[in-house]
């Protein structure tokens, strides 16, 4: 089989396309045949060597993908071979609070990733999707969806007609104004490309702000709300954003720490903070449990998710080029 790795360094020039025996499943393993994965930043900076510099090479990237079972081990009773199956970012977070066992089971790192041809999974690892999506679709679910799924509805507790602001227009932003909609939430979303709000807004966004021509947009986003701030904020940006979220959010308000797009350090506005009583919550994707209820929802309010650029398998360097120069809207997929 044909498999993604960074074998002698780490950086996009090392991602190579490489055989590999092809894998056996064990016992309680699925063999799967991957046919798409999407990309998460998570992705460029473990490939870029940001992120994880002591993993030991080789090492194979990507964590969200979906594929057909092709084989299963003597002891597997979920799934049959034909099935359609997403992997699960955590192998071994099945359900309840998060442990330093489940959390140390991303694919991708430190456990080899989607990124090949073939994988063999533990049973656990793996669910099933919605049929009606694609399998370019369903590749987008395991991190970015969940991710904002877990953000408004596992941790966040709002309630319909609540205001909830999203950053950017990539994949978990995406998600969280397609889930926001759902539930009954108002939803502003920023962007430096008009093209893009105007894109959001035919997915329900009921308000847009140009973060270039409005550098001030945490006010922006609190006045559209008549004063009272934002009872929610899908925070993305990390160092250069937490300030303008802080001056958004309502009292009592709840701000998702999600990723680190502009930087991992900013000063905390302890001010801000008590004024507000705004509670901050780091997010870290979910459980399969989770991955299940959201699954749920997603059949049932038919949503589809937002695959804005495919490139081949073997494109993966060309598809994290894309996904830096910050060119997509929602998800950048890779297909078999």
């Amino acid at each position: 089989m044909r498999t993604l790795q960074l074998t002698d360094g780490v950086g996009l020039e090392h991602l190579k396309v490489v055989e590999a025996p092809d894998p056996k499943p064990g016992p309680s393993e699925v063999l799967v045949r991957m046919r798409a994965v999407s990309l998460n930043y998570r992705d460029l900076l473990m490939v870029s060597g940001v992120y994880g510099r002591e993993a030991p090479l080789p090492l194979t990237p990507f964590s969200d993908g979906c594929g057909m079972v092709e084989a299963v081990g003597s002891q597997v009773t979920r799934f049959k071979v034909g099935d359609r199956v997403a992997t699960m970012f955590f192998q071994n977070w099945i359900a309840g609070k998060p442990t330093p066992e489940g959390l140390a089971s991303a694919l991708g790192l430190p456990i080899p990733g989607a990124g090949r041809e073939l994988a063999a999974f533990h049973q656990d690892g793996l669910s099933k999707a919605p049929d009606f999506l694609t399998d370019h679709q369903v590749a987008t679910l395991p991190c970015a969806a969940l991710t904002a799924w877990r953000a408004l509805f596992e941790d966040a507790r709002l309630q319909p007609g609540d205001t909830v602001l999203l950053q950017g227009t990539g994949g978990v932003s995406i998600f969280g104004l397609q889930f926001a909609k759902a539930a009954g939430y108002r939803t502003i979303i920023t962007s430096s490309d008009d093209a893009k709000l105007e894109r959001a807004r035919t997915l329900g966004a009921d308000h847009g702000i140009n973060y270039k021509q409005t550098p001030d947009w945490g006010r922006a986003a609190r006045q559209l709300t008549g004063g009272r701030g934002v009872e929610f904020v899908m925070e993305v940006g990390g160092a250069g954003t937490l300030t303008q979220s802080l001056r958004a959010i309502g009292l009592g308000g709840h701000i998702a720490i999600i990723g680190v797009l502009g930087g991992a350090a900013e000063p905390l506005q302890i001010g801000s903070m008590i004024g507000t009583g705004a509670k901050l919550q780091g997010v870290m994707v979910g459980s399969r449990v989770m991955f299940e209820a959201m699954c749920r929802a997603i059949e049932t309010h038919h949503i589809e998710p937002v695959v804005d650029k495919l490139f081949a398998f073997t494109e993966a360097v060309a598809a994290l080029e894309a996904m830096r120069a910050g060119q997509h809207f929602g998800k950048i997929v890779l297909t078999f």
